[in-house]
């Protein structure tokens, strides 16, 4: 019997009638058996796989059999966006057979949720940070509201694993937990990933359900690549808009300044350029995405917020300025098309210099040998512990200290941490003031209320920080989007213009009361800026296929004949280099250039070890280290090196947090300044370096 079958004969006759499906895809049938089989599941497919439908049919036929009294199943999504893309469709597969659906977040009213609240719908879509919202409320009733939940579904399962928003996701459903009278059954859906049985395992959380990898077999598909060198970003950008005319396209760019930069250009060729963004409002990337649905001629220029699975309709081209980080990132990208008929998946690189060409050269070659980066999967997450205890202090008033313990430690992302470290914690957070104890109870402290009680406590309710953003808006209040409070600093009323939705504006006044910039139409302007200081830290595989393409002679038919000029040149450069010695090592006048191509956190681990050992200046990136100072030569390095092949080195607990302190005090968390100092460095080591390696590449030397 087929899985179809086994729904019940209402959601059937739906799926028939109101769908014309007449039968389910390969991907729908093993997810529906691993499903109904009470699974937790891990389900990958392709973009426009099947894999919403391969999770919702079954979860709607276990609320037909098993009605609940309010909230039987979620629905989680990492962006907003994501949930409003999928409130019709997923409003149409419930209203079909009957049942309602609801979609919580900060844009919805509080009308809409009271009447929800009175009368819950049986699936509830949301995202983590609005779960938070609900559980720590004193105005709903999580009790009544969650105790039938019995499926969790979590869309693009890999935007949050490894991530502090996917230690506080399965902290949300652990509390959860608490209160359903079911062992949850959690269902993640992901189009690339690398390690899906840890992805699972990580799900599984306290369940004592059985986990399930649906990966079912992907034929080989034609795709069109197109790498050109283009360094002039305003020639790229045309030659974009010249490719789009009676087309519609999405243009990746890996920064907000310079999809500005970028739209600006592309809007004085002759189609609708539109900008998406998370500075640009809310409503203007709405009215962009419904325009361009709806349109031809036309061109989105964006950053990551479309590479999720938001529908934007049928799109023709993608491009690419540079390349992207991950071969995740380059397949999420570029399926985004080949979803229509006579559409191939394609993608268009523009590289401004021969370093981003020859990494879209490794994305690509990493691709066509199905490689995908694994996610990462932590156990030592020290932020989100410390925004759960206040998350949990705000939710009760009041907990003990074995209950708290009691939660946090079913969540996967804490189980590294033990109980002796968690005592140590709430110690520490005792006597700074971020807790208060009384009577056995611990509550929130007067600094913690200081820091986070502000706006009610809404710093509390997303683990991720909100910069100080100044509102745009026109002379008539339309919401153009937003500015960071640095770069609003720099402004001068009636004189500064700059880009926003890749437009000109004029900067009229500036109420800094009210955080509100009011413009008008410009004829040019300059580049906002943005926050960002971390460095970008490319993967190993990823780099050593960089090394591997530039030790090769390989013509790629793929990159345009300035491409495969630069890349000629860099291989007689550095590759007659890597031949010669395949350690990489160049002398440089009075410095010294190792070429290891290992990464940025295994390059930025040698590069504290050595500065430690030896007070040199070493400047890492990427592929490299440059090395100098007082004695520099080869021969010293190499000596220098020779010392850390012993396994001790690196192993010892004391060098390595010799090495963690050298690194710079980044701030990667708003609840990192509650931490112990020691645990604020093991933080940004675990970000910043790599240990093993490190070793790894030492020994090879």
């Amino acid at each position: 019997m087929s899985i179809f079958q086994r729904f019940p004969e209402r959601l059937q006759h739906a799926i028939s009638s109101h769908l014309g499906f007449s039968s389910l895809r390969q991907v729908q049938e093993m997810a529906g058996e691993a499903i109904l089989a009470g699974k937790n599941t891990v389900v990958l497919a392709p973009t426009a796989g099947g894999k919403t439908e391969a999770s919702i049919f079954p979860v709607i036929a276990g609320l037909l059999e098993n009605p609940p009294s309010a909230v039987g199943a979620l629905y989680v999504a990492p962006i907003k966006a994501l949930l409003n893309n999928q409130e019709v469709r997923l409003g149409n597969y419930t209203q079909m057979v009957g049942l309602d659906r609801f979609v919580w977040h900060g844009d919805s009213s509080a009308s809409e949720k009271s009447k929800f609240l009175r009368t819950p719908a049986e699936l509830l879509m949301t995202t983590p940070e609005s779960l938070e919202v609900m559980l720590m409320s004193p105005r709903v009733p999580t009790k009544r509201i969650f105790e039938s939940l019995r499926w969790i579904v979590i869309d693009e399962v890999h935007a949050f694993s490894g991530e502090d928003r996917g230690a506080h996701l399965m902290s949300v459903i652990e509390r959860l937990a608490f209160l359903s009278k079911h062992d949850i059954q959690r269902i993640g859906l992901s189009a690339t990933v690398g390690n899906p049985t840890q992805i699972a395992k990580w799900l599984k959380g306290s369940s004592s359900r059985e986990s399930a990898v649906v990966d079912p077999p992907r034929p080989p598909s034609q795709r069109q690549i197109r790498i050109f060198l283009q360094p002039d970003v305003n020639e790229f950008s045309r030659e974009a808009a010249r490719q789009t005319r009676g087309k519609k396209s999405l243009f990746f760019c890996q920064s907000r300044a310079l999809s500005e930069s970028v739209a600006d250009k592309m809007r004085a060729e002759t189609i609708d350029v539109y900008v998406h963004h998370g500075s640009v409002s809310k409503e203007e990337r709405q009215a962009a995405e419904e325009r361009f649905a709806q349109g031809t001629n036309a061109c989105i220029v964006c950053t990551s917020t479309l590479e999720l699975g938001i529908d934007v309709g049928g799109l023709d081209l993608t491009f690419q300025a540079n390349a992207p980080s991950t071969v995740s990132s380059f397949l999420q990208r570029m399926g985004r098309t080949g979803r229509r008929e006579g559409v191939v998946p394609n993608m268009t690189f523009m590289c401004e210099d021969t370093v981003a060409l020859v990494q879209s050269v490794a994305l690509v070659l990493l691709a066509q040998e199905r490689w995908v980066e694994n996610v990462a999967v932590q156990t030592r997450c020290w932020p989100v512990l410390v925004h759960q205890l206040l998350a949990l202090t705000h939710e009760h008033g009041g907990i003990g200290l074995e209950r708290c313990w009691q939660v946090v430690s079913r969540v996967p992302d804490f189980h590294g941490i033990s109980r002796q470290e968690f005592d140590a914690l709430v110690s520490h957070m005792l006597k700074e003031d971020y807790l208060f104890e009384s009577g056995g109870l611990i509550s929130m402290g007067e600094k913690a209320e200081k820091v986070f009680g502000k706006k009610n406590f809404m710093e509390l309710y997303a683990v991720f920080s909100s910069p100080i953003l100044y509102k745009v808006v026109t002379e008539t209040g339309q919401d153009l989007g937003s500015l960071e409070q640095n770069f609003v600093d720099r402004l001068v009323e009636d004189m500064s213009t700059f880009l926003l939705g890749g437009r000109a504006w004029m900067v009229l006044h500036i109420d800094h009361r009210d955080r509100v910039v009011k413009v008008q139409a410009a004829p040019r302007g300059k580049m906002p800026s943005w926050g960002g200081f971390v460095p970008q830290l490319l993967d190993f595989e990823l780099c050593q296929k960089m090394k591997q393409i530039l030790l090769e002679q390989t013509q790629y038919p793929f990159v345009d004949p300035e491409g495969q000029d630069a890349l000629s040149e860099w291989r007689r450069d550095l590759g007659e280099t890597l031949r010669n010695d395949e350690k990489g090592f160049r002398e440089e006048g009075a410095s010294v250039r190792w070429w290891t191509f290992a990464g940025g956190r295994i390059n930025h681990t040698l590069r504290y070890a050595l500065g430690w050992k030896t007070g040199w200046k070493i400047v890492p990136d990427n592929f490299s280290l440059r090395i100098e100072g007082d004695g520099v030569s080869l021969n010293a390095v190499l000596s220098q090196l020779a010392n850390f092949k012993r396994a001790t080195f690196w192993d010892d607990e004391q060098n390595r947090k010799q090495i963690m302190a050298l690194a710079p005090q980044y701030r990667l968390s708003k609840f990192q300044q509650a931490l112990p100092d020691r645990w604020q460095t093991e933080m940004i080591g675990a970000y910043l370096l790599d240990f093993e390696g490190a070793k790894t590449i030492v020994g090879s030397v």
